[in-house]
């Protein structure tokens, strides 16, 4: 008995998915976005009613192509979080270290300034306001390496929040799909109890 169900299910699969291969819409589908997929996937799939339930039909391969266009766009959403937290890792380090060295001129600079007119710069006297010239040369040139990083590091957070909206609107578009599919699921769960009990009836 068991079989048999099983042999008419599969005919009746069969029918119903030649049926709605013949019909199926030939407009083209150019929204490539995860909810444009799953739209023409829902465009796409068919039901019939076997012994006093309906069975929602999906082919197997459109439903494997979305499944991997989400995880490909996941991956790659991960991947970029990934690489632009290496690169704000290595911006930081890179920003303290200069701030380590900026402070230690500072400190420098204040301790020479003290000293006599007449200053022993890696063992050559030099005119204090030469000195300065110097120094402040190398506290210019440390400040704008430090502008730079500091613009680096802003544009690479400005592209991790991005990486992070979009990996949000991807998890936002599955839990829709996910929510419409336990409606529906719900609703034939309904259909199905409220038949049950008008043939209790």
């Amino acid at each position: 008995m068991r079989r048999l169900q099983v042999f008419l299910s599969l005919v009746l699969f069969i029918s119903v998915f030649s049926i709605s291969a013949q019909n199926q819409d030939t407009t083209p589908d150019t929204d490539t976005s995860i909810a444009g997929q799953f739209e023409v996937l829902e465009r796409k799939s068919t039901n019939y009613n076997a012994q006093g339930k309906r069975y929602e039909v999906i082919r197997l391969i459109e439903l494997n192509k979305i499944k991997k266009n989400i995880f490909d766009t996941i991956s790659s959403a991960n991947q970029s979080i990934k690489d632009l937290t290496a690169t704000i890792t290595s911006n930081k380090d890179e920003i303290n270290s200069l701030n380590s060295k900026l402070q230690e001129t500072t400190n420098n600079l204040k301790t020479i300034t003290a000293e006599k007119d007449s200053i022993s710069f890696f063992g050559a006297l030099i005119s204090k306001g030469t000195y300065n010239f110097i120094l402040w040369s190398i506290i210019f040139g440390l400040l704008l390496f430090l502008l730079l990083f500091i613009y680096k590091f802003r544009n690479s957070n400005f592209l991790t929040h991005q990486a992070k909206t979009a990996l949000a609107d991807v998890e936002k578009e599955y839990e829709d799909h996910r929510r419409r599919a336990l409606e529906r699921e719900q609703k034939i769960s309904r259909q199905l109890q409220d038949e049950l009990n008008k043939q209790k009836k």
